[in-house]
């Protein structure tokens, strides 16, 4: 399933909608979504829950009240874009391979993507052979966060560092030493979770 790009407004009626049935069990009426966010009519809530069906995070059963129905899928898939090596750099072609379906992490945004870890150089921060790294897109980050970063055409996955003015791409692996950050690299993401034992 291919995810449509929410406008703000959508995303935040989605979220109101998905809070409510966690916290009630139940979906919010149209009166109620439409004092949530200040629409001035029925037809208003109406067009973003339209929108919502169409992009395919909602289906909606005539004749009731609260007849929303979250499509749990939508809500929760994270593209796999390819493979990162925790280890020596490789290359990381961009090519969709699937989707992870989170549901502890609801919402993840379009810049957040997913790369499937090989390699043993983070072992010691707790990311491993096999698991899967969600990233969201950035070209900058602070020292200590772990990022994925492109030296020319080739990913790793590593723990930002500054040392004496310069920056270092560090392993969490005494058996891998640091790779220094110069002209050829760039930072693609920071990783914000590790999921494992996901297909």
């Amino acid at each position: 399933m291919t995810k449509d790009t929410l406008t703000e407004k959508q995303r935040n009626v989605l979220k109101f909608i998905y809070t409510c049935m966690r916290q009630h069990q139940s979906a919010p009426t149209i009166r109620e979504i439409g004092e949530k966010f200040g629409f001035s009519s029925t037809g208003t809530v109406r067009d973003h829950l339209h929108a919502l069906v169409a992009k395919g995070y909602i289906r909606i059963k005539e004749g009731k009240s609260r007849a929303i129905e979250l499509v749990k899928e939508a809500l929760f898939q994270v593209p796999v874009l390819g493979r990162v090596q925790a280890g020596m750099p490789v290359y990381a072609a961009e090519d969709l391979l699937g989707y992870l379906n989170l549901d502890q992490f609801a919402f993840p945004g379009p810049d957040v993507f997913a790369l499937r870890v090989r390699g043993a150089s983070m072992r010691d921060a707790g990311i491993i052979e096999g698991d899967f790294v969600l990233v969201r897109k950035q070209d900058h980050a602070q020292a200590s966060d772990i990022v994925v970063a492109m030296i020319g055409e080739e990913a790793t996955v590593k723990r930002l560092a500054r040392r004496e003015g310069a920056y270092f791409l560090d392993p969490a692996n005494p058996s891998f030493q640091p790779i220094a950050v110069t002209s050829e690299t760039a930072i693609i993401g920071k990783v914000l979770q590790v999921v494992r034992d996901c297909a």
